[in-house]
């Protein structure tokens, strides 16, 4: 029993929100339908259930349906006894669907949903209370007739449905009908065109059909063949379906068809809401499984990367190169002195910082390109991880191309900036009135040439390892671990950090645990209200 129609009116329209708002960002199996049946949703909610609870007084809506060919707009022409639509050999023929009503209900029909997308027309010679509407082929070579059809159908109160003895077959109209009992839409079948030789059979047939599809009480019209003809039917040949026309108008007639159909809608509402939060929720599952996939596509190659900065990797081929064109004329081979403190003047120590500026260039290059090299060896271990799971190619395609080759070397050279920086402020902090040992290697490198030694020693040169060593002693020993280590971070950081956009874009709200949880409360609502 329907509560007052104000409290589903509310209940429908916070559905209506409900079911507008959701989003199936994922391309897995399923979405299509997903997306379908939302779009069906939502112009059912607008174009009939909604102005039907706002306004009950409204027309009830009587589509005439049909395949092509089947007569429906000679028929409504007929039964009108004007030219109201247009009729004619020419397929398809109903290309603009055309909606009439009483004069004395435009006032109530004006603001209706019906109105404003179907031309519409007014006569004498519809009963009060009731609605004609002429709608598209079902099976239109037209996409948008079909649709047209399809929608317009969705949103009746009662099927006129006309078919011939050709085409009551057909399994598209049977579809169709079986949709609209089960939305509660009151069906009446009009067998049209039917051929005196054969009228007992397919009568016969015709109603062995209804009863398998469970419309045994759906008023059954046969219109005889007229043979051909231009213009309206005999009155006598449709005077059956407009005497049962009338016996539906009035208000309190047409309002009994309508709240059996809003009945009817609103029962067939829980299925289709089940339905879509079933979608909803394979979205957060798929999404899931994309996270974990994202999540374990990149910790091996950050392993990688630090493996390879810890193994000394970087100090072959360019650094090596450069430290064997600097070791004489920066005399890096005479730079301890037997006693074991470094050797030269404050003058000596500015040259050797100069020339091994070099040196910092060329660690900053070897530095740069495997930093580089790790983060894109993340984003293609992360497309290939998530490329093999459904809905992540959709998934890639949503995420912000914020990992380009380009901002990639630029991460990684701004990280290497930084971590060169890092070095240089540990040499800056050495205190040369610690000890002698500090003071000499200060003045005969300067902290230029220091943070240079420091940093080849730190990507793993080992004569480089070695000076540093007896340049500071110890704390030079320590240093540079400490520094190698700083870097190894940074390259960790750098590839965990192209997880990002992804995370981004799994943590949409289409894509969380409680995505469906307003479809659940709204389908508790009707189930008080139905």
């Amino acid at each position: 029993m329907l509560e007052p129609h104000f409290t589903v009116f509310d209940v429908v329209t916070d559905l209506r929100r409900e079911v507008a708002a959701l989003d199936f960002p994922l391309e897995i199996d399923g979405a299509d339908d997903a997306r379908t049946q939302q779009s069906r949703l939502v112009a059912q909610l607008d174009d009939h259930l909604l102005p039907r609870l706002k306004e009950l007084s409204a027309p009830a809506v009587v589509v005439i349906a049909g395949s092509t060919g089947a007569g429906k707009s000679t028929l409504l022409n007929s039964l009108l006894r004007e030219e109201i639509s247009e009729a004619s050999v020419i397929r398809p023929t109903t290309r603009e669907p055309v909606v009439v009503f009483n004069p004395a209900d435009s006032e109530i029909v004006a603001d209706t949903p019906l109105v404003r997308t179907v031309r519409s027309v007014t006569s004498t010679n519809v009963p009060r209370g009731i609605a004609l509407l002429d709608a598209p082929d079902l099976d239109s070579v037209l996409d948008a007739n079909r649709e047209t059809a399809a929608r317009l159908l969705e949103g009746a109160d009662l099927w006129l449905f006309v078919t011939t003895a050709a085409r009551y077959g057909d399994a598209l109209p049977w579809k169709a009908l079986e949709g609209a009992t089960h939305r509660g839409a009151t069906v009446a079948m009009v067998l049209n065109r039917a051929p005196q030789a054969s009228l007992k059979t397919v009568r016969g047939d015709l109603l062995n059909r209804l009863r398998e599809h469970h419309m045994d009480n759906a008023p059954l019209f046969v219109v005889p063949d007229a043979g051909p003809h231009e213009g309206l039917l005999p009155a006598t040949e449709v005077a059956a379906i407009e005497r049962w026309l009338r016996t539906l108008g009035g208000a309190d007639r047409a309002r009994t068809v309508i709240l059996r159909t809003l009945r009817g809608a609103l029962t067939a509402l829980p299925p289709w809401i089940e339905e879509l939060s079933e979608h909803v929720e394979n979205q957060f599952v798929a999404g899931q499984r994309l996270h974990e996939v994202a999540e374990a596509a990149l910790p091996p190659v950050a392993k990688e990367v630090r493996q390879a900065i810890e193994s000394g990797k970087l100090a072959q081929g360019a650094v090596e190169s450069q430290w064997s064109q600097l070791l004489r004329p920066a005399r890096l081979d005479r730079a301890i002195s037997r006693s074991g403190t470094a050797r030269g003047s404050a003058r000596r120590g500015r040259a050797r910082e100069a020339q091994l500026a070099e040196l910092v260039e060329a660690v900053r290059r070897a530095a740069t390109a495997t930093l580089t090299a790790a983060v894109d060896d993340a984003d293609a271990a992360l497309r290939e991880a998530l490329g093999a799971v459904d809905g992540g190619e959709s998934l890639l395609a949503q995420v912000d191309d914020a990992t380009t080759a380009t901002s990639r070397e630029g991460a990684a050279r701004a990280a290497v900036d930084f971590w060169i920086a890092s070095a240089a402020d540990r040499v800056a902090a050495i205190d040369p009135a610690a000890s002698k040992q500090n003071a000499a290697a200060l003045r005969a490198f300067g902290r230029g040439g220091l943070t240079a030694v420091l940093l080849a020693s730190a990507v793993g040169l080992a004569p480089a390892e070695e000076l540093i060593g007896r340049l500071l002693g110890n704390a030079g020993r320590d240093l540079s671990p400490e520094v190698t280590s700083e870097l190894a971070d940074s390259a960790a950081t750098l590839v965990e950090r192209e997880i990002l956009p992804t995370r981004r874009a799994l943590a949409a709200p289409a894509l969380a645990d409680d995505a469906a949880v307003g479809l659940r409360v709204r389908l508790a609502e009707l189930a008080q209200l139905t």
